[in-house]
């Protein structure tokens, strides 16, 4: 059961990266990597976003963390807005909210042992003593499939769906009502992705966990999600529940994401809409619509004005002039 209470609310979220040239490193330019959305995930929920590499999906998750520094807009965790707080302000937040990262080595210190790497974050924050500290990181390492003898060895000995077990154990430490996915299980064997997928779906049961479910596999984000935003050029373009975004698309970009999704019967022939051109560049984003360039169904204006992301039926928002 999903609790309507906003554990995360965004709001006109941006994050523009300047770029520079010259000897003297002037700034010519801004790429626009996210430009401008807005959602909310409540408790126990999961929010899948979608869309193809460098939409702007791994952006949004970081600067909701404030792992980054948003450019513009508001980020609201139970409430608070901890948009522009300081660092020392922010700190009790931080146990608020963790990520899992996609590389489940290059986000693990090499030099420490898995149980020291999972204990760090009770270190950091103060909230166990050594002893205390083994046994809560043993328990955690039982949660998530591991044995607590395994916490004396380094993440090279274990397999990448281990590592990832690790990462999870890892955030759930400080025991957070949010937890950032950026794309968790793209690194891993299809069989281990669903063993990583359930343990994520037990322990929201289990915590009343919150997700932001970063992914480009739409398989699996409609597998694991309450609701999906799906995101292009920086901006969000439809916002549904799951079984709204599958059956009843709406937007041109999200049905052709759609038609590419392999389907598991041999009997069923599914056409498939291929887009034409390529994704433009972020840093000169078209005028009007951003997906006008490669839409089959653009009209004039849409090459003028932007669409504003509207709600066309109860909870499913559409940023298209066609709808």
């Amino acid at each position: 059961m999903v609790d309507a209470t906003p554990i995360l609310e965004v709001k006109d979220l941006k994050k523009h990266f300047p770029v520079r040239k010259g000897l003297l490193r002037r700034t010519v330019g801004q790429v626009h990597a996210v430009d401008g959305i807005s959602f909310s995930i409540g408790e126990g929920e999961t929010l899948g976003l979608v869309g193809e590499s460098g939409c702007g999906k791994s952006t949004a998750g970081r600067a909701v963390l404030r792992l980054i520094e948003p450019t513009a807009g508001s980020v609201r965790m139970a409430g608070q807005d901890i948009t522009h707080l300081p660092k020392k302000a922010l700190r009790p937040y931080r146990r608020q909210m963790q990520i899992v990262f996609q590389d489940p080595f290059s986000s693990l210190n090499p030099r420490m042992t898995v149980g020291d790497i999972v204990g760090e974050p009770l270190f950091v924050h103060g909230l166990a003593k050594a002893r205390e500290r083994r046994e809560q990181v043993a328990a955690l390492f039982e949660r998530v499939g591991l044995r607590p003898a395994q916490m004396a060895n380094y993440p090279h000995q274990f397999s990448g769906g281990q590592r990832q077990r690790i990462g999870i154990a890892r955030a759930l430490a400080l025991g957070p009502k949010l937890i950032v996915g950026d794309e968790p299980v793209s690194a891993l064997d299809v069989s281990i992705q669903a063993q990583v997928i359930n343990l994520l779906q037990d322990l929201q049961r289990e915590r009343r966990l919150s997700y932001l479910f970063i992914s480009h596999n739409l398989a699996v984000v409609e597998h694991i999600s309450h609701r999906i935003a799906v995101m292009y050029l920086g901006r969000i373009v439809e916002y549904a529940d799951t079984r709204s975004i599958f059956v009843r698309p709406q937007h041109p970009y999200t049905e052709a994401l759609l038609s590419a999704v392999p389907v598991p019967d041999p009997t069923v022939k599914r056409q498939k809409r291929i887009l034409e051109g390529d994704v433009p560049s972020p840093v000169n984003p078209p005028a009007g619509c951003h997906f006008h360039t490669r839409c089959p169904y653009a009209k004039a204006h849409c090459k003028v004005e932007a669409p504003p992301l509207r709600e066309i039926a109860p909870g499913h928002h559409v940023s298209c002039h066609l709808r």
